[in-house]
């Protein structure tokens, strides 16, 4: 990963599959035998896939829509949950591990595991948080995450082109 500005972080595909990997390392080397994995979608999508994948999990997935600010970096508007999980398993089980991309601020994780908390608490016996990045800013420690960013730079991931586009601009 290069730092273009002290603010800044660009990562390419490589570079986040890599960490994708490097997070799964470490869940699997704690040895948490999580029965079902959570994704926060969109940002989570990505590393609950592939966990899902090198795990040989179930994948159920939250969507949450979150940042909503004017082109404003690190502005985070009012939170949206969906009614209820995508899933294909009957029951979560009782261990589940809760990915997303990265903690900023932190409330999306935190807010994430109350709902999760109401709606399935009575079956949780845990559940565990993994993200990609921390920042120095978040006020929710993940359980597991690859990189603690203690500036707290705006991350550009190399799926945010598309944000930007439509399919129009790839014809």
């Amino acid at each position: 990963m290069k730092a273009e500005k002290q603010t800044d972080l660009y990562v390419s595909w490589d570079e986040y599959h890599k960490k994708i990997e490097e997070l799964a390392i470490k869940v699997y080397q704690d040895g948490y035998d999580f029965s079902q994995i959570v994704c926060i979608a969109k940002g989570g999508l990505r590393v609950g896939d592939i966990f899902a994948r090198l795990f040989d999990k179930p994948l159920a997935i939250l969507s949450v829509e979150s940042y909503r600010g004017d082109g404003v970096k690190n502005e985070q508007g009012s939170m949206t949950f969906s009614r209820d999980l995508a899933q294909t398993t009957p029951n979560l089980g009782s261990r589940v591990i809760l990915v997303d991309d990265l903690a900023d601020s932190g409330i999306t994780l935190e807010k994430s595991l109350k709902w999760l908390n109401h709606f399935y608490g009575f079956y949780l016996d845990e559940v565990r948080t993994a993200v990609l990045w921390m920042k120095g800013v978040s006020q929710y420690k993940p359980d597991y995450y690859v990189d603690y960013l203690e500036d707290s730079p705006w991350i550009h991931q190399p799926m945010e082109k598309y944000e930007s586009m439509s399919v129009t601009d790839l014809i």
